[in-house]
């Protein structure tokens, strides 16, 4: 091998092994759950759900493609906001710099919805976050928006589970404190039992396959 082909070399494995491994066939519609670090409401969301594979989920969002660059809709605490995709995925990483992420899709009975979905979910840019978890207002959490843009383009009929919410410790029946904290200072009572949706359950639905984990 000569001097230049030796250094090209050289240099074409150093930068493979600086690049994350971002390396996957994304598709638009794919589903990111999102192991995140929100404190203590990240854990009393754990707490009281189960996750693909054991996985631990605290928010999701939706993969569009627009003008060749890769975006996640997704609902913040700002509110519903379009997140370029490397910056979803630098937002929470493990030890070895890689997305705490896991991509799911629908399947293929419902594929056929995922352009009118977007399309749903793009409107609602700019919509407030749904702090009262309330599916019949108009603001919307994480898992909300990704249901109710599909069933919208379901011409009404949910395709995910709603399930009744709780906000209780598994272990020892009492509501958490820092939701007790929280509904008090929104100045409303406690949604138990009302019927919603969070990230981990989303991940198990039947409508819904496992497609990479990084």
């Amino acid at each position: 091998m000569n001097k230049i082909l030796f250094i090209s070399a050289l240099l074409i494995s150093f930068l493979s092994g600086c690049q994350k491994n971002y390396e996957f066939t994304w598709k638009e519609g794919d589903i990111l759950f999102q192991d995140g670090d929100c404190g203590d409401f990240c854990e009393a969301i754990r707490k009281v759900t189960n996750g693909y594979d054991g996985r631990d989920f605290s928010h999701i969002g939706l993969l569009i493609l627009e003008n060749g660059d890769w975006y996640v809709i997704e609902a913040i605490s700002k509110g519903v906001s379009k997140t370029p995709l490397f910056e979803f995925l630098d937002r929470h990483t493990d030890e070895a710099g890689q997305p705490r992420v896991v991509v799911g899709r629908v399947i293929d009975e419902y594929k056929y919805l995922i352009p009118t979905a977007i399309n749903v979910a793009s409107t609602l840019i700019g919509k407030p976050y749904d702090s009262a978890f309330d599916l019949n207002n108009d603001a919307y959490y994480c898992s909300e928006l990704i249901h109710m843009s599909f069933q919208k383009a379901n011409l009404g009929t949910p395709i995910f589970e709603i399930q009744p919410m709780t906000f209780k410790d598994p272990d020892t029946g009492e509501t958490f404190g820092i939701w007790e904290k929280y509904f008090q200072d929104l100045g409303m009572e406690i949604p138990e039992g009302e019927l919603g949706l969070n990230p981990g359950g989303m991940s198990l639905d039947p409508a819904i396959r496992i497609v990479h984990e990084f």
